[in-house]
């Protein structure tokens, strides 16, 4: 065939100016590529010959699988009975129904295709087999399905013999009749959901189990929520907030809803963020306070609020943010502080006890993959005075002085002592010193040295910080000025004593604080959905 063509003008360069092209050149030439085209030829046959015997037949399950059309609410589809793995059980044997979820994981296997379908912490094993009903290109393409990405599954629960051990479902499976794809994850995926959700045990040394680190965790956030482990700690953060409404609420006390953004450093000192605000500068609150003390001058008697605080602190410990929630509450009382005291003390008991009651199962979903100890409080709050835990500190060696604010190493070894002693991981510190609390706080009557002030801590850490509020206009225009405080910045404030105001105390819990050592994490960032410190901004 090369000879025929030899004489074809075609498949002969033709001699440009000032180059020349040999016959015997162009020969070759043409054969290479005739011999190039031919087993391109070759190969596009014999791998149509392929194709058509893989599939072998038409395709059975043509219409019950493949890539669903971008859903834009055109249709309802309400034949659809959706039903979650959770409830699974009561479909067991009897008719087909619905589920959406994520595909956790895919594996074919000869005439068989497993695969684990998961939604939030749930999961079931679906099987596909080549049959009359299900067709070897539904088995390859279902397969072929990457992982996190989101299906419709059409299925009959049906019981299994022995349990399916990776599988919360465990005494049942599905077996798949109709299977579409709603949202396709990417193939390669930043970090793995099994990596993720591995148990945290530093022991372990086995280099095939992979760990992924805190900022990949963060940087890819919408993928590590979806463990098990995140699942339940912000089920259980959600938790918190809601019996901290419910139980204030019972004791008469009143939400409200406090501005972030204010004229005037709410704490004193530099660590506030300036925002522009028109043609002056204004500051992020670093806490509601100066607002609950006002509501509290306009008889609102009790009042609670939950929001964003702000504190510009370049400080990059496992325990502090940029921005976290607040749990705020301020209460008026008759002729002692330590009615407020034993009200915040009472609240958190209630907490205790009902996230002990109602999310044992996130609790023990956590434990999987974080080894804690369970938390321990007592019935009514201990009580310390500050000049106790010095002491305390002292007979253990650790020198501090009585007007010293406590560090977070003393923090935490006074809780360790506390614990010792009273078998508690939950104690209130009354009584600080003056020098060290912000200037609405009210002195100790009987020892200027110290003030009608207290923190709660957990875990040897502290999550709250309150004290009774200087109510008198006066006395607070003096306290403010030995702060260095602009009265002019804050005189709405201290303008709402001069119509009278009953005396009142409060507190300030940062809810991420109390969700991490409740749960003894290690990191605030595990308990903040989306962090923010010095160092990050994103996502």
């Amino acid at each position: 065939m090369v000879a025929d063509n030899e004489d074809n003008e075609d498949s002969v360069t033709p001699p440009t100016e000032g180059k020349t092209t040999s016959a015997k050149a162009a020969k070759k030439q043409a054969k290479e590529a005739l011999k190039a085209a031919k087993k391109a030829e070759y190969k596009a046959a014999a791998g149509q010959a392929a194709n058509n015997a893989g599939d072998n037949s038409e395709d059975s399950s043509k219409g019950c699988y493949g890539i669903a059309e971008v859903i834009m609410s055109k249709d309802k589809y309400e034949d659809r009975n959706f039903v979650t793995i959770a409830n699974l059980g009561q479909y067991t044997g009897k008719s087909a129904i619905w589920l959406r979820g994520r595909v956790h994981t895919s594996r074919a296997k000869g005439k068989q295709c497993f695969l684990i379908l998961r939604q939030q912490s749930s999961t079931v094993q679906c099987i596909l087999s080549v049959g009359d009903d299900t067709s070897k290109q539904m088995v390859k393409f279902a397969g072929n399905i990457h992982k996190e990405s989101i299906v419709d599954i059409q299925a009959k629960a049906v019981a299994v013999p022995s349990k399916i051990e990776s599988c919360t479902e465990q005494n049942l499976e599905l077996a798949v009749k109709q299977l579409f794809v709603v949202s396709q994850a990417k193939a390669q995926l930043p970090l793995q959901i099994e990596d993720a959700s591995r148990p945290d045990n530093l022991d372990d040394t086995d280099a095939l189990h992979t760990r992924v680190n805190q900022d990949t965790r963060l940087d890819n956030r919408v993928l590590d929520l979806r463990t098990p482990a995140n699942q339940a700690i912000f089920r259980l953060e959600a938790g918190v907030c809601r019996l901290f409404r419910d139980i204030l609420t019972e004791k008469g006390f009143t939400e409200i809803h406090t501005p972030k953004i204010i004229s005037a450093a709410s704490e004193g000192g530099a660590n506030v963020f300036t925002v522009s605000y028109f043609k002056d500068s204004a500051y992020l609150a670093q806490s509601p306070q100066l607002y609950k003390q006002m509501a509290i001058a306009a008889d609102f008697d009790k009042v609670f609020t939950v929001g964003a605080v702000f504190r510009a602190e370049d400080s990059n410990t496992h325990r502090h943010l940029t921005e976290f929630v607040g749990l705020d509450l301020e209460m008026a009382f008759k002729y002692h502080y330590h009615e407020v005291l034993h009200t915040i003390g009472d609240t958190f008991t209630a907490m205790f006890k009902g996230l002990r009651d109602l999310y044992a199962l996130e609790i023990e979903a956590v434990r999987q993959q974080f080894n804690v100890e369970p938390f321990k409080f007592l019935e009514p709050s201990l009580v310390l005075k500050f000049s106790d835990g010095v002491a305390m500190l002292r007979e253990a060696g650790i020198e501090t002085g009585d007007e010293e604010d406590l560090s977070t190493p003393n923090e935490k070894m006074l809780g360790r002592l506390v614990k010792a002693k009273y078998d508690t991981d939950f104690y209130i510190l009354d009584k600080f010193p003056l020098a060290i609390r912000p200037f609405y706080t009210m002195p100790d009557p009987n020892n200027p040295v110290y003030s009608n002030s207290y923190d709660m801590f957990m875990r040897g850490e502290e999550i709250l910080s309150g004290a009774q509020r200087i109510h008198d206009a006066e006395f607070l225009t003096e306290r403010a000025k030995h702060h260095g405080i602009d009265i002019n910045k804050i005189a709405a404030y201290i303008e709402s004593f001069r119509f009278g105001c009953p005396p009142h105390a409060g507190g300030g819990i940062g809810l991420e604080r109390v969700v991490m050592l409740y749960l003894g994490l290690d990191n605030i960032r595990k308990t903040s959905m989306f962090p923010r410190d010095p160092k990050r901004l994103t996502p």
